[in-house]
């Protein structure tokens, strides 16, 4: 398999190089898509598109398909050098390539796979929407197993190596605004002051407990008060609050807990303060099958000295929602050791380029052990 991807290398770094330099925004990668279905129809495969979003639903082969492997479409907003743009920084475009490149090697294999592969091409990842969208398109439907990859951080595993499982954390957010009133400097007992309660509620927030054998962080991330004038306590201001947590049950628990510490702020000012949720993502369900197969590829690909054990994070992927809409689901998410640095969601992030070969054959493997067995 090695020598087939070595014959694709040129190919599949022309298209990743493509995908790198032509970002779009979640819910808005139709370039993106009309980049992919060429290349999709060009190796025979059968193609679902939508009239209102961007996704894809790619079968190859003979037969209804009973693995998927999954590719994220979207970039992220950021500035980079001093200009706000897209930007694949969470690598997204590295997924597309290696989902792309595990439908080419299948195409060209001699020995070609007993069953239907679906490539899934999906859409606002970042909005943690997409997913939930492919699920209502029925990109599941009929699906027994289901594969997704995301490149790892240097401090997670390193270089040329990887892990049969990413078990992500569970993420949301509050956001809104305090309502009050403006007053003078001089004249404190005039106002709550906006920046009074938000400080009221990082404290509450640091007092937040829960199971302390469970990982779990809840912070402010953003605070806007006040203007130019400095002799004026503003009664006014937007905030964010970040939720995570490392299971569902516990992002349950940090939710009540984090509307009521908002709830108790507003009461204990007498203020109005907006709170609305931002989107979540679920962590985590991994199963033991679909991790084992993903294991198994892994030894076959690397060997032994390149497995590492399953990657345990706080952040998060909205691959979970199609494990927890359809529970009967086995799927796992390959975790890319390639020295990705300085980190995900950073405006320079880059990485070993050659673990896009690895990460294809891996995917390859995984896919082809999950018909055999099948």
């Amino acid at each position: 398999m090695r020598a087939v991807i070595e014959g694709l290398r040129p190919r599949l770094m022309q298209i990743f190089e493509h995908l790198h330099a032509n970002p779009e925004l979640s819910w808005e990668e139709f370039a993106t898509r009309d980049f992919l279905l060429p290349i999709l129809r060009e190796h025979n495969c059968r193609i679902q598109t939508f009239d209102k979003h961007p996704g894809i639903i790619a079968d190859f082969g003979e037969g209804a398909p009973k693995v998927a492997v999954r590719g994220d479409m979207d970039a992220l907003w950021q500035e980079v050098d001093g200009t706000f743009r897209a930007n694949h920084s969470c690598g997204h475009d590295a997924h597309m390539t290696l989902a792309l490149g595990a439908m080419m090697v299948l195409h060209v294999l001699d020995e070609k796979p007993s069953g239907a592969v679906r490539f899934i091409f999906q859409p606002a990842e970042e909005k943690a929407a997409g997913a939930l969208k492919m699920v209502e398109e029925g990109a599941v439907d009929g699906i027994t197993h289901l594969y997704g990859v995301h490149l790892r951080p240097v401090e997670d595993i390193p270089n040329h190596t990887a892990g049969p499982a990413i078990l992500h954390g569970s993420t949301t957010s509050y956001l809104g605004k305090i309502h009050g009133e403006d007053a003078h400097a001089a004249r404190p007992h005039l106002t709550a002051g906006a920046i009074q309660v938000g400080a009221h509620m990082v404290n509450l927030l640091n007092g937040i407990h829960l199971n302390p054998m469970v990982p779990f962080s809840v912070k402010m991330t953003r605070f806007i008060a006040g203007g130019k004038s400095g002799n004026i306590i503003p009664g006014s201001a937007e905030y964010c609050v970040d939720l995570r947590a490392q299971t569902n049950a516990a992002m349950r628990d940090l939710m009540a807990k984090t509307k009521k510490v908002i709830e108790t702020a507003a009461a204990y000012h007498g203020v109005k303060i907006d709170m609305e949720q931002g989107g979540i993502t679920a962590a985590a369900e991994v199963h033991p099958e679909a991790q084992a197969l993903m294991a198994e590829a892994i030894h076959d690909s690397i060997g032994e000295e390149g497995y590492r054990p399953p990657v345990v994070t706080s952040g998060g992927d909205d691959f979970h929602f199609y494990t927890i809409e359809r529970p009967e689901l086995k799927a796992t998410m390959l975790a890319l050791g390639c020295d990705l640095r300085p980190g995900l969601h950073h405006p320079h992030m880059t990485f070993d380029r050659e673990n896009l070969f690895t990460g294809t054959e891996i995917m390859t493997r995984a896919v082809l052990h999950t018909l055999r067995r099948a």
